[in-house]
């Protein structure tokens, strides 16, 4: 298992890579050059340069730099370790760029990197310690998903593949993060509530127009008319055909 809490020497070579976890690079001395997400900034004391997920961030130091780096573990660990901060938390490892710490929490990096950080109790705890006084920087946000865009980005583009990550690149979340937002805001998962909402143009479209029902599901999505009348059946139970004649029935009345 790879440590949580490492001191690293940074020197004039530069280093380019990503990771499959975020990462926070604490200042502690010296001047760190960084890159990340294609923003440069620089790591000095009493601040941090934070690398979310899978980005790929550059660094090097002409004249050498220390620094107290967080590898955090997984997102079941945030919510273990940190109960009501995780939501505060996730946002700040997911926003990549340079953070600027008070006076206590630069205090508690300094005293971490002169403790026995190799310890796993100190080093898990001073971990959580750490991003637990972050989060006050990020308190919960009570704004909502963009429902009403994120609907009208599936209307435009219904008739080619959609996932999740189109969705989440619209509410500048992750696809992770998207994914349990939208399930705790909608009862449902971001690609049940897509499936739904072709279903519901394609019904508009059935008794809206006169195309043929595999012109309907070529426009709404489904690579056969086949596949589209089962969905359909499944979701209102009625085929096209049926929609349309009792579409017809009901105006003749």
């Amino acid at each position: 298992m790879q440590p949580i809490l490492t001191l690293r020497h940074y020197r004039h070579e530069q280093i380019t890579h990503s990771h499959e976890h975020p990462q926070l690079v604490f200042g502690l001395s010296g001047r760190l050059d960084f890159e990340v997400a294609g923003r440069g900034c620089q790591v000095l004391s009493q601040s941090l340069a934070v690398v979310p997920t899978d980005e790929q961030h550059s660094c090097a130091s002409p004249a050498g730099s220390h620094c107290l780096v967080l590898d955090v573990p997984t997102d079941d660990w945030l919510q273990q370790r940190l109960g009501q901060h995780a939501d505060a938390s996730r946002r700040l490892l997911e926003t990549p760029g340079r953070v600027q710490l008070n006076p206590a929490q630069n205090q508690l990096v300094h005293w971490l990197a002169s403790s026995p950080i190799d310890d796993p109790v100190i080093a898990q705890q001073g971990a959580a310690l750490l991003l637990a006084s972050l989060s006050h920087s990020h308190p919960p946000q009570p704004t909502r998903l963009p429902l009403s865009a994120i609907d009208a980005h599936i209307d435009r583009h219904c008739a080619h593949p959609l996932q999740v990550a189109d969705l989440a690149r619209l509410c500048g979340l992750s696809a992770a993060r998207f994914h349990a937002r939208f399930i705790a805001e909608t009862g449902q998962t971001p690609m049940d509530h897509v499936r739904n909402r072709r279903l519901q143009l394609g019904r508009e479209l059935l008794l809206g127009s006169a195309l043929p029902v595999s012109e309907v599901a070529a426009r709404v999505g489904y690579a056969s008319q086949s596949a589209f009348t089962a969905a359909l059946s499944r979701q209102l139970g009625t085929t096209p055909r049926q929609l349309r004649r009792e579409s017809r029935d009901k105006n003749r009345e």
